[in-house]
This record gives C-alpha cells, sequence and structure tokens, in this order.
C-alpha cells in the first residue's frame, strides 16, 4: 500500500538524508533501485514492516508491501512526519541565513531538517554509541544490537528492526556486553532501556514536551552516558537549536575558520555561534566548510 504525506515547504528528502550520518545506521537504508529512504520497523501491533520512502510533489510517498490497518496507516504517517520533520518552520532561520554567506545556500536546498529515528530512545542509543569512537565503531556498535536483538523482517531476515527498549532490558550486562561489544557504554544502554521499559523513564514525552530548553537539557543530561556533546545533538533532533554540539571535529573547525588552526576551547566554538541564538546549532551544523578542505567522517 501506499501513503502520500505533504510537507511544509520548500523541502528535500535528499537533504534530509544528507543532513548526518543516521541514514548509514541500521535499520535505515537507502533503495538501489529508486534512491529512496528504506526502513524496517516494527509497529505496536507487533508487525515488523518495510518502508520505501520517495519524494514526491509537496511531500513524500510511504509505499509498504503489505496491507496496513486504519491504525498501522496512522501509526506510519506520525512515524514517518517525525523522522522527516514535515511540518518544521524553517522560515525565520533561512530570513537570517540570507545575510550570511557562509549560510546562503540553506534555503536554496532545502536544507534544516535532521534525520531523526521514530523514537527518542533509538536516537539517545545511537547518540550514545557515537561518543568516544570513531564512524566505523559507531557502525559497528549499531549493527550489532540491531543483529543481536532486533525483530527479524518477515520477507528479509537478515534485515531486523531496533530492538524495543523491553528487547534490551531483558538481556544483562554480561551478555550485552560479550554481543554488542559496545565497551563502556553497555551499562549505561542497560539501564536506559530498562528505565524506558519500565515506564520509570518517557522518553517519548520529551519530543512534544512544553518546557524550556534548559530543562529538556537538564533531564537529558540526567541520563547516565549522554554528555554535553550528547545533550546538543539531542536537542537539535528535538528541534532545540540553540546549542551548538561540540566535540574535537568542531574544535577543528572553528580553529581553521577564525584562528588560524590555532588551538581552540569550547568557549570559542560556543561564541563562534552565539549570535544565532536559537539557530546556532543549525547555522553550525550546516555552516559552509567547503574551503577548509576537510571532511567529517559523519
Amino acid at each position: 500500500m501506499k501513503l502520500t504525506l505533504p510537507a511544509r515547504p520548500p523541502f528535500s528528502l535528499s537533504a534530509i538524508v544528507r543532513s548526518h550520518g543516521w541514514v548509514s545506521l541500521v535499520p535505515f537504508g537507502t533503495d538501489a533501485r529508486t534512491g529512496g529512504l528504506t526502513r524496517a520497523e516494527r509497529l505496536a501491533s507487533g508487525r515488523v514492516i518495510e518502508m520505501l520512502i520517495q519524494e514526491v510533489n509537496s511531500g513524500v510517498s510511504v509505499v509498504v508491501s503489505d496491507p496496513l490497518s486504519e491504525a498501522e496507516r496512522k501509526e506510519v504517517a506520525r512515524k514517518v512526519e517525525w523522522m522527516l520533520g514535515l511540518g518544521q518552520d524553517f522560515s525565520a532561520f533561512y530570513a537570517l541565513a540570507r545575510e550570511e554567506p557562509r549560510l546562503a545556500h540553506v534555503e536554496a536546498r532545502a536544507q534544516g531538517r535532521i534525520l531523526r529515528c521514530p523514537t527518542l530512545f533509538e536516537d539517545v542509543v545511537k547518540t550514545i554509541l557515537t561518543t568516544n569512537t570513531r564512524w566505523t565503531g559507531t557502525i559497528r556498535m549499531v549493527e550489532a544490537l540491531v543483529s543481536q536483538f532486533g525483530t527479524p523482517l518477515p520477507a528479509d531476515p537478515a534485515r531486523r528492526v531496533f530492538p524495543t527498549p523491553a528487547q534490551l532490558a531483558a538481556t544483562d550486562v554480561e551478555t550485552l556486553r560479550s554481543v554488542a561489544r559496545l565497551g563502556y557504554r553497555t551499562p549505561y544502554i542497560l539501564e536506559l532501556a530498562q528505565s524506558v521499559a519500565s515506564g520509570a523513564l518517557d522518553l517519548e514525552a520529551l519530543k512534544t514536551a512544553d518546557i524550556p530548553t534548559p530543562e529538556l537539557r537538564k533531564q537529558l543530561r540526567a541520563i547516565k552516558g549522554v554528555g554535553d556533546y550528547a545533550v546538543a545533538c539531542l536537542l537539535i533532533l528535538l528541534g532545540r537549536y540553540d546549542a551548538v554540539p561540540v566535540d574535537s571535529w568542531a574544535l577543528t573547525l572553528v580553529s581553521r575558520e577564525w584562528y588560524g588552526g590555532a588551538p581552540v576551547e569550547r568557549a570559542q566554538v560556543e561564541a563562534a555561534f552565539e549570535r544565532w541564538g536559537e539557530w546556532q546549532g543549525l547555522a553550525y551544523w550546516f555552516w559552509d566548510w567547503s574551503h577548509t578542505n576537510q571532511t567529517s567522517e559523519v
């Protein structure tokens, strides 16, 4: 079956797919034939489906090989709308970007949306797995979690969905460490899964929480394994852009852009984008760094 979902213009599916490295992390993927975004997904009904998402006029189409109930269609639509930020409005950001040569491209390319997972739980897990490792390490760890604990796709058992909090909570530190090789992150991932599965932590509520960003930041920072960099990344995924995710790569870029390659610290990175206020995270994310002739791993 096929769903068609509208998006607020300007819109570009390819810009979302290229917005960061999530597309390289299973169960996301790309379709070699159409170039569309694919994802294996478990629905609330327990069914495991594969979605093929392609850009169409004024939005996207979502193709699922099997028939869906009305409730399942609504769930698929809700998840795709969140993953792609179909309703997000970046007009205020574009108005500011038009005045900055390094961001003059963003409106024409419909940049601003960041690819997200259907659940904040998956985004938090994957973000934790990006810390203190190379990108290849993140890919390996995510693949291990999915292959060892995710439910298989009926049409292709080699492909699996991202494990639910309950599936991960049912294991233990020793098993999780040995089969997924998450290193020091193992107890953090297990505790997070147990907290979400038990209902002690309602991550999904944070997606629409009407609370000030400092309070949201505080709640994210309370999750074990989530440091300042991870918090800034998660805030961006949640549509809160008033923080810059400062890591070694950000330090390198800002050093080359404004300090002639001299070492800089977090304060200099934050100061470089402070004038962008509520949009500073996006200003950093989509800044034109091409003149440095450097590329990030992700």
